[in-house]
């Protein structure tokens, strides 16, 4: 891939530094890690020795976990907790030898929160961005998406209809994350993380030139 388009950066998705170490050697500038360099002690070291950039990602537990509601207890306030937590990986990642300016910050989206946790950090999303790094969002077909359109539908039909998240189309799941999309653009996210690239580009574009070439 990085043959063929040197210019794009290529980013690979993983927790285990064997394979963020592979995927840079053949060009990848950039590890997601979705346990924010918590489940392998060896991924920062990797980070460090390459300086590529790295997106730490707010989760709770183990990857088998972090889709599950097991650790999804959170105090009055989860938006604070969450960016008290990823703030916290941040630093460590800072401390470790990565500079700040190769960090993101990614809240976690529906990992080990349940749907009001990643309404409510999308609500506050200002209070993440406040930290000073890029924020990057994925709110591509997750279940908070498909529930918030369940409650549009209910709505209209009336409470005695309800209407099961799952039985939207993948289509209709594309459509309902633009708008979690926009949002967060609004709300200062500058990176996003989604399936439908060019729907998502075109309406990110428009929102963008409304804001006025700048977020927030």
């Amino acid at each position: 891939m990085h043959e063929r388009w040197p210019e794009l950066p290529i980013s690979v998705d993983t927790n285990k530094a064997e394979v963020a170490a592979a995927a840079i050697d053949v060009g990848a500038t950039i590890v997601n890690d979705v346990s924010a360099l918590r489940l392998d002690p060896m991924m920062t070291r990797v980070v460090t020795r390459t300086d590529c950039a790295v997106i730490l990602m707010h989760s709770r537990g183990r990857v088998a976990e972090m889709a599950s509601y097991e650790h999804a207890t959170y105090d009055n306030d989860p938006v604070a907790t969450i960016v008290a937590e990823l703030e916290a990986r941040a630093k460590y990642a800072e401390s470790a030898g990565v500079q700040r300016d190769r960090i993101v910050l990614d809240p976690g989206l529906g990992f080990s929160k349940r749907t009001e946790h990643s309404r409510a950090i999308l609500r506050r999303l200002d209070a993440l961005v406040a930290l000073g790094y890029p924020v990057m969002v994925g709110p591509s077909r997750k279940r908070f998406v498909q529930e918030g359109m369940a409650e549009g539908f209910a709505a209209v039909k009336g409470a005695d209809e309800p209407v099961d998240p799952a039985e939207f189309s993948i289509a209709e799941r594309d459509a309902g994350t633009v708008g979690a999309s926009v949002l967060a653009l609004a709300g200062g996210a500058i990176l996003f993380r989604v399936h439908d690239v060019r729907t998502h580009r075109r309406a990110l574009d428009v929102a963008w030139s409304i804001l006025g070439g700048r977020s927030g």
